[in-house]
Formats: C-alpha cells, structure tokens, sequence
C-alpha cells in the first residue's frame, strides 16, 4: 500500500502491476474499503495495470477534514486523477461500484476524453432519495459508523452469497463499523445531493453497465434508467447477485469485464 498527500488529507492507494500496461481505476462502494477488489486482482494485473483507492474515511485513508466542507462528486474525481498522476498515465479504464460509479459519472462529465471505458455497476444517476440520505447521515452522527453497520451490510448482499459465505455480513460489519462517522456522513449527505440526469453525456467513451438481481439499494432499474441518460446504454443483469459483485460472484464479474 501506497500514501498520497492530496489536498492536506492522506489517501491511501495500491498501484499494481507493470507499467507498459493500460491502467485500470477500480472505485469501491461507500462503507467498503479497496479490499473489496482482491479477489480480482490475480486475473485484472495479466492484462492491466490496476489503481486501487480507499474513499475519505474509509479504510487506511484519512477522514474529510471539517475545514473542507461538504464532499462533492466533483472533489471525488479530483482525487482520482491525482492517483491516475501517480500512475503517469493520460488515459485509463475506469470501475466504480455504487459510489464509485457516482464517481464515474462525474469522471464522463468533466473528463470523459480521458476515459477508455467506464463500466458502472449497481449505481445510479440517482441514488435513493434525499431524506433517507439526510436520515442516514444523521443516524450515523449519533450513532457512529459502527453503531449502524449491522443495519446497513446485510443490505449489500445477495443470499447465493451470504450461504456461500456465512461470515460474509459479519466481516465487513467490523470492516465498515472501523470508519470515520463522519466522512460516512458527509458522503451520504454528497448521495442525497446527486442527481446526474440530465447531465450526462452520450459520448464516444464506450459505457458498460452492471447490475445484480438481487441488489436492494440500487436495482437492475436504476441502471436501466442510467443507461437511457446514456443514450439508450444496455445493461448486464447479474443473477444471484446483490449490491457487491466483486464480492458476492468474481469470477462471473470477471467474464463481464474481460
């Protein structure tokens, strides 16, 4: 693991693999951590180069300081070029799961030129709604992270996966429940705020979208509805899988990458 001093907050990054390959930005779902790309990596590094990141708060990367105000999409992506800098690359494959392809969108908004493709899965270009944003953000400053955590990752995963996986829930409840409360805060209120419908391009950057069957917080519906704000993009509708399919089904995640 690497450090990066952006804007006075340390981010904490991976950059794998050789360098004369094409680079690969994976941008993991909020409450998760980078981590949640592992199971990917051995078969991503034979044919990519592959930036890995931890958001504001969220596993080694620190937390959102009060004096830079809210988080918005748009400092998200700043922060994401400043790691593709790390990497000496002009132009990059771009992933984002739930959050991470709110990051995305932003990403074909103000610098789709740099993109080689961008592939967006179980996200939205609206995400829920504003109050349930605003109520979760207020649970968590009195609560703490940790205090809701068992509410919220049962949410995540689909049950193919959870019966594989009996103590799937309980890790990344102790792996959420380590964040900063209030970066998770201010990333829900960030949530809240975010409506891309009619911002998006359609544009030469080739779009893949993903959803699962099983996903609760952002339906295969919500991807249909951002693929027809992308000019009528397709979406690959995964079975047996909820909010995380890096996690719940690598391997079939995998084949809709490659």
């Amino acid at each position: 693991m690497a450090f990066l001093k952006h804007n006075g907050r340390t981010v904490a990054y991976r950059l794998l693999g050789a360098p004369d390959k094409p680079l690969m930005v994976l941008a993991h779902p909020l409450g998760m951590s980078q981590a949640v790309w592992d199971d990917l990596l051995p078969s991503l590094l034979g044919q990519f180069r592959v930036l890995t990141w931890d958001l504001p708060g969220h596993g080694a990367s620190a937390a959102w300081p009060a004096s830079a105000g809210p988080i918005t999409p748009e400092a998200l992506a700043a922060e994401t070029l400043a790691l593709v800098q790390q990497a000496d690359a002009e132009s990059f494959h771009f992933i984002g799961t739930s959050i991470g392809g709110v990051i995305g969108q932003q990403l074909l908004i103000g610098h789709g030129s740099r993109l080689l493709s961008a592939t967006l899965t179980n996200t939205g270009a609206v995400i829920g709604t504003p109050q349930a944003w605003q109520d979760r953000a207020g649970k968590c400053r009195e609560l703490g992270v940790d205090g809701i955590a068992a509410d919220i990752v049962p949410r995540w995963f689909g049950p193919a996966a959870t019966q594989r996986q009996p103590a799937l829930i309980e890790g990344w409840t102790v792996q959420m429940g380590r964040g900063d409360s209030e970066s998770y805060a201010l990333l829900c209120e960030m949530l809240g705020r975010v409506d891309f419908s009619d911002r998006l391009p359609d544009g030469p950057t080739p779009v893949r979208l993903i959803a699962g069957a099983d996903d609760l917080a952002t339906p295969p519906s919500a991807l249909e509805n951002l693929g027809k704000h992308l000019g009528g993009v397709a979406v690959s509708v995964l079975e047996g899988v909820g909010h995380v399919p890096s996690e719940e089904a690598p391997e079939i995640f995998l084949k809709e990458l490659l």
